[in-house]
């Protein structure tokens, strides 16, 4: 299959194509451009696409033999993932920029131009398992827990699917690495990426002050009592206990979270740990990696990147689903994801509307 490799200058990515030319792909490896202001040289483990991560990717390519371009994504990147984080947080909603990535991104602009060049298929680095299915292929779990990336994919159909391939999913990190030393790669200990690649430093709340100007408000408790002000209510998220600067304490001195962002108002409003737990979840946008479900289906439910799954029972309403968890959760904010699994397969997902109680 000819096979377009996206190689974003890391160890993980290397590796992926390098085994995908092992397998007898004719492979290509693709950079992606998404800044456009790219920085010169990468300063800490922070951070991805810089000029620097495109020249290790080159290197690789040249290492394993095949041929290398760089795509300039950066006008769409900017579109469909950092236009969509300031909206959902103006909102009051808490997005996952790499769930959003991966569909509007890497398996939509990246395999939509990878098809329309005669291309079959891409592979990317990912922490997860494509397996062969009696319905088609399925998506799965990575063997390495601490990993696995399952749950950023969980917005990819059967059509997509269908077209990918994730060579790392059945190896550990720690192989992957030696693995990357015996081929002689650079990359092999390049510090891992992590947070959100457009906020290098980290500081999120910042970064949206910085573009959407300071809006103070009020901070109130679930009696509508001000206990504190704020400089942007985009700047919170559902059950968010630091940072809060409250100044009026509880009379019984126990600790407040965020239990909702109202940004009509611009109103925070804090309540206490036991106000957060919801079992009842609602989501719209839903995609199914396959055939939708009809009727009641017992799931597994994920509501966080790396969050533990918790037992749960999911209707599917066209492009809505419900979902009932066998115990509650916390910390469940509009505008996160939920992923639902049959064991180590990926059912599908959806994006939170609301919770709430049984």
């Amino acid at each position: 299959m000819r096979v377009v490799a996206a190689m974003s200058g890391g160890v993980d990515s290397a590796v992926a194509a390098a085994r995908m030319v092992d397998a007898g792909h004719e492979v290509v490896g693709v950079h992606l451009a998404l800044s456009q202001s790219a920085a010169t040289l990468r300063e800490s483990a922070r951070g991805c696409c810089t000029i620097e991560d495109a020249g290790d990717a080159r290197r690789v390519a040249d290492r394993i033999g095949i041929p290398f371009y760089v795509w300039d994504m950066a006008a769409r990147f900017k579109q469909d993932v950092v236009d969509d984080f300031v909206a959902e947080y103006t909102a009051g909603r808490t997005p996952n920029p790499c769930l959003r990535c991966n569909e509007r991104i890497k398996f939509a602009a990246l395999l939509d131009k990878a098809l329309a060049l005669g291309f079959d298929a891409v592979a990317t680095g990912h922490y997860a398992q494509i397996v062969d299915g009696p319905a088609g292929r399925e998506l799965h779990r990575a063997v390495d827990p601490a990993k696995d990336q399952s749950y950023v994919l969980g917005v990819l159909d059967a059509d997509q699917l269908a077209r990918s391939f994730f060579p790392l999913g059945d190896t550990t990190k720690p192989q992957i690495r030696e693995e990357a030393a015996e081929r002689g790669f650079s990359v092999a200990k390049k510090p891992d990426s992590h947070d959100i690649c457009f906020i290098a430093d980290g500081d999120t709340k910042g970064w949206l002050t910085r573009r959407l100007g300071e809006q103070p408000g009020d901070i109130v408790d679930t009696d509508g009592e001000v206990v504190g002000q704020h400089e942007g209510a985009f700047a919170y998220t559902v059950g968010q206990r630091r940072g809060l600067g409250l100044k009026v304490p509880r009379a019984d001195g126990a600790k407040r979270y965020v239990v909702d962002v109202e940004p009509r108002t611009n109103t925070v409003v804090v309540g206490t740990q036991d106000l957060l737990g919801v079992d009842l979840v609602h989501g719209d946008h839903a995609r199914w990696c396959g055939a939708a479900p009809s009727g009641q289906l017992r799931v597994g439910a994920q509501l966080r990147a790396h969050g533990e799954e918790i037992p749960a029972v999911a209707t599917a309403h066209g492009d809505e689903v419900e979902v009932r968890l066998d115990r509650r959760a916390r910390g469940v904010a509009p505008g996160q994801s939920v992923v639902l699994y049959d064991g180590t397969r990926v059912v599908g997902s959806a994006t939170i509307s609301r919770s709430g109680r049984v």
